[in-house]
């Protein structure tokens, strides 16, 4: 199994995530199931409570018939702006209850208060999943939901602008600016930087990102995965902390404008200062969370939404030749 086909095609870079059809539904009551589930125990359990889920929410009228992994697609603009304006209220309500359905198959798995109060028990570590026996993408898309802190965000990619799903509670922009390839994309993220240089095991990362033009700290948690495609795929979840700090008596704005001054004068990156450790650490210790710990022990790195906003100096663009024709493929 490796990482999704690429290749070079009039100046961009085309890039194909392979796709498998795990099951499929026959009316009137027969489920078909691909013999690879074998090895994949809970993307089994996961097709079945989303059948399960379409079932009871939207009857035998929205019961989706097909389900797969992966998908082959290019990112290319015209592509994506054909897929885009051809998108009609069909494409809408079937894609809403596809939602619902996944929704319903997490809850499924995790109950909300037994899974919260497992959670609570484990310091949200990722390989709660295990205890679960789901997922890691189930697992920590289920903790952005019965967190009692309501500030996640959780981003699931195949690639540099090609993200399978997203949730975004906290507000936090999307790491490529929008859903589609950009030219100008910030490499500093967790998840972008993971996709590029594969790791065993999760780690964590406090960044710090404008937002409305004012800076804001984020901690996430990021692991990848090998789906049963053969993607190489790349789950980050993460929280905002401002809310957090301001909860506990802090000003959150002078804390994340304090240390993103001291990332611009590191270069882009800097170890925390003690007295703003420290008040991480005791939001770490409330928020019960072991990888904000574990983040805080790390550098804290800048990021944004586009090269264009980089607040590094020198930018990370500055001075590329022809950057406006740089694509995504050339930087990774």
């Amino acid at each position: 199994m490796g990482k999704p086909d690429s290749q070079r095609c009039g100046g961009r870079t085309w890039v194909n995530a392979k796709q498998l059809v795990t099951s499929f539904f026959e009316p009137p009551g027969t489920i078909y199931l691909n013999e690879i589930l074998k090895a994949y125990p809970t993307r089994l359990k996961y097709d079945l409570a989303v059948y399960i889920g379409h079932r009871i929410l939207h009857s035998d009228e929205g019961l989706k018939s097909v389900l797969s992994v992966g998908n082959q697609n290019t990112w290319d603009d015209s592509n994506a702006h054909q897929s885009s304006s051809a998108l009609n209220s069909q494409d809408i309500l079937q894609a809403w209850r596809d939602f619902e359905s996944s929704f319903f198959a997490g809850a499924l798995l995790c109950p909300k208060v037994p899974f919260r109060q497992l959670l609570d028990r484990s310091g949200y570590e990722i390989d709660v999943h295990k205890r679960v026996g789901v997922s890691p993408s189930v697992a920590m898309r289920r903790m952005t939901v019965v967190s009692p802190y309501p500030h996640w965000h959780y981003f699931d990619a195949y690639g540099p602008g090609k993200l399978k799903a997203v949730y975004r509670g906290n507000g936090i922009p999307l790491p490529w600016g929008n859903m589609r390839m950009v030219n100008d994309p910030c490499q500093h993220w967790a998840v972008f930087r993971r996709l590029s240089e594969p790791q065993n095991g999760s780690s964590a990362q406090i960044s710090i990102l404008n937002v409305g033009d004012e800076p804001r700290i984020y901690c996430c948690e990021s692991i990848n995965m090998t789906d049963p495609a053969g993607n190489n795929r790349v789950l980050c979840a993460g929280i905002d902390l401002n809310p957090a700090i301001d909860a506990q008596g802090g000003n959150a704005l002078d804390i994340a404008s304090e240390l993103k001054r001291s990332c611009v004068e590191g270069g882009g990156s800097v170890t925390i200062p003690r007295h703003i450790k420290k008040d991480l650490q005791t939001v770490a210790k409330i928020l019960n969370i072991n990888w904000v710990e574990r983040g805080i022990e790390g550098d804290a790195r800048l990021i944004c939404s586009r090269g264009a906003v980089c607040p590094r100096k020198p930018s990370c663009y500055e001075g590329c030749q022809d950057g406006a024709n740089q694509t995504l493929g050339d930087i990774v």
